[in-house]
């Protein structure tokens, strides 16, 4: 075991059996506080009511920008790309302060008071995380929602936050392409629901769109309000169990969950997998290529980065635009060290080739990250070797909206890695598998079960916004006395986690218990394959059987041909018990908007219940339902 490797086991080792003076130690170091706490930790999973730092204050604003002003003005916090590249700029330290607090100043004269929810519908720009922090240093709480919902979905977390306050920009850009905000904003506000609600719009002028429409005594000008305020107002200090933000998630209800975050254990969490799992420090430069309006960019594009002193790049197009090099020439050009992206951006730019990444050097670059699912080993190897150049740690992280930060996931440069392995709990993390129907500890190395938690942890959500009860039946009943994550994974001879998929994708074939996960590894290894989601549908014969839908590589590829090769490739690889009763060849799957394939919905699909798809506001092409729909039934 190497001196790196050593040293992570003892700290996780007193992270586990004494977190309260773990967690203290850490709080007090990373962290400045107006008035320190008395309380590392309270409450239990039992009891529904976990809290951090009780008695302590302190203000995220203060922690992320203050600070490192003072010490260090010039250095640049913000790189902002833009989606066409014309338009790139920079925000000092000292910048960032100013108008983060000439922001906050405007809030406060529109009435925003500490506790007050304000909404953010703004593209990845630096004005989202001026917004946020705006929020922040005055004790109101954000809500921000990606740019790119339905005026629909927008209203139902305006309406569910009580949010009177609105922010938004006249346009973004993304791809090449206009993304309607301010008209977005308008068809919402207009909503019944919000009838009387919203008071205030606070519109950046972007893009420049002219004749915008306009609503007298509502809407007004970001920089004409914070011209009339001045450049430095005190921040106010918090409660460290004050909430922070809400970040929105949608479930099978349709109902969309205020996701409620506190300030004291989620800075912690934030600023502690920054600097161990990432390795990131204040002279370093943080590409992490997840939106905003997610938790991702919450946590890894904006409060990780700014709290260690770093600079983060935030960048507003696609990978993609205008061509597959957009990504390489960013971090070559910026001399990014950490680039964090999702595995479906990932498996496409793998699929365009490597010509689009070999032109660039790139010799700054010492860390790659993935988020969102587990990264396939094809292409885990492929980030390494290719982008990485054989000399980049590979970062597989293991977390949830609702952990905050990082829970299961290697140490840049410490942990030794393998492709597809989330690998080593995070400090003060303790796995454990359980037994799906009895919620008993399975035991031992080699073994698979349900992924729970068994204590506490600073960065975990309190609650969902409204509705406590909800918050703990979902994550804190199902197994009593655990933290349930809804994931199911294994653990190896060496103690590594691999994460399997969601609990609900096994499917049990003939008393063949079968990893979709597994089977569509399987399916991704075949060279026509593009993406693939497996399902279980329910069958007379075999008590469930397999739907495989696919996107294939090959648009001349005759479906019915596909699908046969397909299932013959599966029980080469698996067992006959594994192979697809059906293939489905589709064009595109359905994603939401940061990359996730939305299974739920090809379950019901499958299953001919199509009338009960629930909220489908999180898609980035809902249209894709329909030709799937009709794939399927025709």
């Amino acid at each position: 075991m190497s001196a790196a490797m050593s040293e992570y086991s003892k700290l996780y080792d007193q992270s586990i059996h004494d977190p309260q003076r773990f967690w203290g130690i850490f709080a007090r170091n990373f962290l400045s506080w107006d008035h320190d706490f008395h309380t590392t930790q309270n409450g239990s999973f039992a009891g529904g009511d976990v809290s951090w730092f009780l008695g302590g204050r302190l203000n995220a604003s203060f922690n992320c920008i203050d600070r490192h002003a003072l010490r260090c003005p010039n250095k640049i916090a913000i790189n902002y790309v833009s989606d066409d590249g014309t338009n790139d700029c920079s925000l000092t330290y000292r910048e960032l302060l100013a108008q983060v607090c000439s922001l906050a100043g405007t809030l406060r004269a529109m009435g925003v008071n500490k506790g007050d929810v304000v909404t953010i519908y703004l593209p990845m720009i630096p004005e989202a995380a001026i917004a946020m922090l705006a929020c922040a240093r005055i004790g109101a709480v954000h809500s921000v929602v990606f740019a790119g919902f339905s005026a629909d979905a927008l209203a139902d977390r305006i309406v569910d936050a009580r949010s009177r306050v609105l922010i938004t920009a006249d346009e973004g850009r993304r791809g090449g392409k206009a993304v309607r905000l301010k008209e977005v904003v308008d068809e919402a506000v207009a909503k019944p629901s919000c009838a009387g609600l919203v008071s205030s719009v606070l519109v950046h002028r972007h893009v420049g769109v002219e004749n915008l429409p306009w609503t007298e005594g509502r809407d007004r000008w970001w920089r004409e309000e914070q011209e009339r305020q001045p450049r430095y107002i005190e921040p106010v200090s918090i409660s460290a169990e004050d909430p922070l933000f809400l970040l929105y998630t949608s479930g099978s209800t349709g109902k969309p969950k205020g996701v409620q975050h506190t300030i004291g254990g989620y800075l912690l969490g934030a600023a502690t997998t920054g600097k161990y799992v990432l390795g990131l420090g204040q002279n370093d430069r943080l590409f992490c290529a997840g939106d905003v309006g997610w938790i991702t960019g919450h946590t890894y594009a904006v409060y990780s980065p700014l709290i260690l002193g770093a600079t983060t790049v935030i960048f507003e197009g696609t990978p993609v635009f205008p061509t597959p090099s957009r990504y390489w020439e960013i971090v070559d050009r910026l001399q990014v060290t950490h680039f964090y992206a999702a595995p479906t951006a990932l498996r496409l730019l793998k699929r365009l080739g490597n010509d689009h990444i070999t032109p660039f050097a790139m010799q700054h670059l010492r860390v790659l990250a993935s988020v969102g699912e587990p990264i396939a080993p094809d292409v885990w190897t492929w980030y390494h070797d290719v982008v990485g150049q054989e000399k980049c740690s590979v970062v597989d992280t293991y977390w949830q909206t609702e952990t905050g930060s990082h829970v299961v996931a290697p140490l840049a440069g410490v942990t030794p890695t393998k492709p597809g392995a989330a690998t080593l709990p995070f400090f003060g993390i303790e796995p454990v598998l359980l037994e799906p129907v009895t919620g008993t500890p399975v035991e031992g190395d080699g073994v698979e079960g349900v992924l729970a938690f068994k204590q506490p942890w600073p960065s975990m959500a309190r609650t969902i916004l409204g509705d406590h009860k909800r918050f703990v039946d979902t994550y804190l009943k199902v197994y009593e006395g655990y933290y349930f994550t809804g994931d199911r994974a294994s653990r190896d001879a060496d103690g590594h986690y691999w994460i399997l998929g969601r609990v609900d994708d096994v499917i049990n074939v003939s008393g063949h218990r079968l990893s979709t996960a597994e089977i569509e590894a399987a399916l991704l290894s075949h060279a026509s394959v593009g993406e693939a989601a497996v399902v279980g549908v329910n069958d007379e014969l075999t008590g469930q059987a397999v739907v495989a839908f696919i996107s294939t590589t090959a648009a001349s590829e005759d479906p019915a041909d596909l699908a046969g090769r397909l299932r013959r490739h599966v029980r080469e690889s698996i067992g006959a018990f594994a192979a697809p009763k059906k293939v489905v060849v589709v064009d595109d799957l359905p994603k939401t908007r940061s990359g996730k394939i939305m299974r739920r919905i090809l379950r019901k699909i499958a299953a001919g219940e199509q009338d009960q798809l629930g909220d489908l506001s999180t898609l980035a092409d809902p249209s894709v339902v329909e030709r799937i729909i009709h794939a399927v039934h025709g």
